[in-house]
């Protein structure tokens, strides 16, 4: 038992010696020393940030990039007449609060009350016959084929009149 003590306090002597040898810690006393000479007190000023300016998107109400730009001859344009003019006083029909593009033609039916079409858009497929109205410029179902539909839409021609202008919707195949 006295040489396994003996043999522990051995080891711990040679261990001990190890650690309290002059090793070179000049790299870390070095640092110290610029540590301690720094002035106390010097903080450096926070950066100086420049304040949020918002940003509104002021294209929206322009025409879309991705569409073909629209030629307009001043000379040759078509002038509006005082004799056309939408009814205001008639009761809009629900299919008249979108833009006609939201719609494709996707079918007919016939029964014995006349010949429909179906058109797709507004949130599902709808029935329209002929003198039902489609889109926003007063657009009225004129004729319907199986494979379009032709309507009549009356916009403004920008000097106080307002012009016919037709339209179709085509049947869309199915891919």
């Amino acid at each position: 038992m006295k040489s396994v003590r003996w043999l522990v306090a051995a080891c711990s002597l040679v261990v001990l010696q190890g650690c309290s040898s002059d090793s070179d810690f000049s790299d870390l006393q070095a640092f110290m020393d610029e540590v301690r000479a720094r002035p106390k007190g010097a903080i450096e000023p926070l950066p100086k940030f420049m304040p949020y300016e918002a940003f509104t998107y002021g294209a929206s109400s322009l025409r879309s990039p991705f569409q073909p730009p629209i030629k307009i001859e001043v000379a040759g344009r078509q002038k509006g007449s005082k004799e056309i003019k939408p009814d205001e006083t008639r009761v809009k029909q629900f299919l008249e609060g979108f833009n006609i593009e939201a719609f494709e033609m996707v079918g007919t039916l016939a029964n014995k009350d006349g010949v429909f079409a179906l058109v797709s858009g507004a949130g599902g497929v709808h029935r329209v016959k002929v003198g039902d109205y489609l889109g926003r410029n007063y657009g009225r179902i004129q004729a319907i084929d199986e494979s379009k539909i032709d309507v009549i839409e009356i916009v403004p021609d920008g000097e106080g009149g307002w012009l016919e202008r037709p339209r179709s919707l085509s049947l869309k195949e199915r891919s």
